[in-house]
């Protein structure tokens, strides 16, 4: 049993709190600074797609070799296209409603006040689930490689930024207080820990070993759906795609070259 589940718990904690980050930079954000999050997006997306076919699914492979050595390969293929389900299961019976509309224009006169409260609520209740199984995979990873989980964590909370405007600043615009749109934003992201509680049970009590190299397959189609579905989009809506292509590549430059700092 590995001995690091305080400090893979501490660091899925800390990346789903960054949507409280989001929440305060609602506050002051103005339409040409989405630009950045554009770039934040596309870095964060390639963090991940870098990590999922070069670190993750490599790990899950090596796990699952150990105990079936002439079917691994396909035990993980099962594993990346469950992650993958998991996830548009997920989208399918709760989308995202992150709209760049409501950030930039959150004081349309057509938006009604019932009307904008609701889709902030929509959206913490929807980022709350996209976010439990990002938990569960940041503590997985987190337990079997610390730089990788780390990598993972820094991915997530970095996209967990734009998400925590999206709840807070509907709910800023109808109350006009902060506290609230700040709790808001910091309770969007709380599933995420909640998800590595789950992880853990799952790792630790009803999962025999063998399978953590399973999870850890569904884990990397659960982090390329995301970059595919929800984060590469968004870098594009919030730029433009040259914007995202910086994120990209600077994202995965920077996940490489640390990987090679750490291994050496």
């Amino acid at each position: 049993m590995p001995d690091n589940y305080g400090i893979a718990f501490l660091i899925t904690l800390l990346a789903g709190l960054a949507t409280a980050i989001g929440g305060g930079i609602a506050f002051m954000v103005k339409k040409d600074n989405l630009k950045a999050l554009s770039v934040g997006l596309g870095f964060s997306a390639g963090v991940m797609i870098f990590l999922s076919f070069n670190d993750i699914i490599p790990e899950s492979k090596e796990l699952l070799a150990m105990n079936f050595p002439h079917k691994f390969e396909w035990l993980a293929l099962i594993g990346f296209v469950f992650g993958i389900v998991v996830a548009i299961l997920i989208d399918y019976f709760l989308p995202d409603h992150i709209d760049p509309d409501e950030l930039l224009e959150p004081d349309a006169p057509c938006r009604h006040n019932h009307k904008i409260k609701r889709a902030g609520l929509l959206t913490a209740i929807a980022i709350c689930v996209h976010n439990f199984p990002e938990g569960m995979a940041t503590f997985l990873t987190t337990t079997q490689d610390f730089a990788m989980g780390l990598s993972v964590a820094m991915a997530i909370a970095i996209h967990n930024i734009p998400e925590g405007i999206a709840v807070a600043l509907p709910i800023y615009h109808v109350t006009g207080k902060k506290r609230y749109a700040m709790l808001y934003a910091a309770l969007s992201g709380i599933t995420e820990p909640i998800g590595a509680l789950i992880g853990m049970a799952l790792f630790s009590i009803l999962l025999p070993q063998l399978l953590v190299g399973i999870l850890l397959a569904a884990v990397a189609g659960i982090m390329i759906y995301l970059s595919f579905d929800t984060l590469l989009p968004l870098a594009r809506e919030y730029g433009n795609w040259h914007l995202s292509m910086i994120g990209i590549v600077s994202g995965i430059l920077f996940i490489w070259i640390s990987l090679i700092l750490i291994g050496e």
